[in-house]
């Protein structure tokens, strides 16, 4: 502003002063005036058309006109400039931290303070079912319609989470969410939520399976001290002590079986997975197996009271002349857990057919049978500890109800798989799926 003012200043005097030497003072301030308004004027025409220019959408574009003018035009623009590269480098910022909220695997929602949604990334909307474009400055509250939620929400203290349900993909599995408030700013919220489905499988199964444990042993536990206290208390005759002594070692043996597949699952999972250094003799192992199932079925025979002969039609179809790459103890229990649950579960006078193929995906171990067969229903947790679908079955024929949990950890360990067919009436094919990499010719 100072510059324009000594202009008009300047103008003034550098016209007054030759007037006043000619022609005397009076003349000198008239046309001094008179140069002040033609350069105000003038000045009123540059400031009008700067104004013009500050009031055009784009400050980019070089100034038509030189001198002061020129220059504040030009720190317009160095200002402008500088303004949009802080703008810039603020939205780049801003983006980055989008994103690393939307690739979190934790659900954020930004809710103002009286609890309405702001903004949500898409784990949020996934875990609480809510569409940002459409439920944007909704009440969290009116979609998130759980009373545990609402109680959390309008209680004053949010230190500790709160688990709810979240929204259900599938009708199988409800997940389950942990929620916590934070206050932050000036009266917003942040709501985290948390899919803790996993966990709580994982402690539910903890659960079931000290449970399970606990109910196992003290089946035999019960019987084995009824036992004991009636040896103590009434005196017996050789004979009915003998038989008493001979169930309280089936019951032994039960726990100790039971004891036994526990401390084989352990160290299964606790284990690193084996190598391709240990060859393992396929008809030598199979002979092993052979021999346990018609052990087994012996043993069942003797329990129908079928004395001298095996229970069941035992078919063991020739062994090829393999090698497997892995830990043969492991292999020969997963093989023998198969063969022992179709022999345990298999009717009297029933055929159990064992045998190796090889496909496109490896070596393929069958075992099938000519049982009852299992419901669809019960296929997916067949492989779960202490799953059993017949209970007074299993504890009948001895199972501990881990064989399979074995046999799937054993194959799994060696990179393949456990699949099980079977449909109810018809019998059931139990099979161990080993990679090609696992299987060598045995060599001479």
């Amino acid at each position: 502003m100072l510059v324009p003012i000594l202009e008009l200043v300047f103008a003034g005097v550098v016209v007054a002063l030759p007037v006043w030497w000619w022609t005397g003072l009076t003349q000198a301030v008239f046309a001094a005036l008179l140069a002040v308004l033609v350069y105000a004027i003038v000045l009123i025409w540059k400031t009008h058309r700067i104004e013009q220019w500050l009031s055009q959408a784009d400050l980019h574009s070089p100034v038509p006109w030189k001198g002061v003018w020129a220059e504040i035009a030009q720190r317009v623009q160095r200002l402008l400039r500088q303004r949009e590269t802080q703008t810039n480098m603020a939205e780049q910022r801003l983006q980055y931290f989008l994103q690393a909220i939307q690739a979190s695997p934790n659900g954020v929602t930004l809710l103002d303070a009286q609890g309405r949604i702001e903004w949500c990334n898409s784990t949020a909307s996934s875990h609480l079912g809510m569409d940002v474009s459409r439920d944007l400055k909704q009440h969290i509250v009116h979609l998130v319609r759980d009373p545990v939620f609402a109680k959390y929400i309008a209680a004053n203290d949010h230190t500790a989470e709160v688990v709810i349900d979240g929204r259900a993909s599938s009708l199988t599995q409800t997940p389950k969410l942990s929620v916590q408030l934070h206050m932050y700013g000036e009266g917003q919220q942040l709501l985290l939520t948390r899919d803790i489905t996993s966990v709580t499988l994982a402690d539910a199964m903890r659960r079931d399976f000290v449970a399970n444990v606990s109910h196992e042993i003290r089946t035999p536990l019960t019987v084995l001290a009824g036992f004991v206290e009636t040896l103590q208390s009434i005196p017996l005759p050789p004979e009915e002590q003998q038989r008493y002594l001979h169930l309280m070692a089936v019951q032994a043996d039960r726990m100790q079986s039971l004891v036994a597949d526990l401390l084989t699952l352990s160290q299964l999972e606790g284990s690193l997975p084996p190598g391709l250094h240990e060859k393992v003799n396929l008809p030598d192992l199979m002979s092993d197996v052979a021999a346990d199932a018609q052990a087994l079925s012996s043993v069942l025979s003797g329990l129908e009271g079928e004395q001298g002969g095996l229970l069941h039609d035992l078919v063991f179809e020739p062994v090829p002349h393999w090698s497997l790459l892995g830990v043969r103890s492991e292999l020969l229990s997963a093989i023998t857990n198969l063969v022992s649950n179709a022999v345990r579960y298999t009717p009297p006078g029933g055929v159990i057919r064992v045998g190796w193929s090889r496909t496109a995906e490896g070596a393929i171990f069958s075992v099938s049978d000519s049982g009852p067969g299992i419901a669809p229903e019960h296929l997916p947790r067949l492989s779960e500890r202490f799953y059993r679908v017949d209970r007074s079955r299993s504890r009948e024929t001895g199972g501990t109800g881990l064989g399979l949990a074995i046999a799937k950890h054993v194959v799994q360990r060696h990179g393949g798989e456990l699949r099980i067919q079977s449909q109810v009436g018809q019998g059931s094919t139990f099979m161990l799926v080993l990679p090609a990499a696992r299987i060598e010719l045995l060599s001479d």
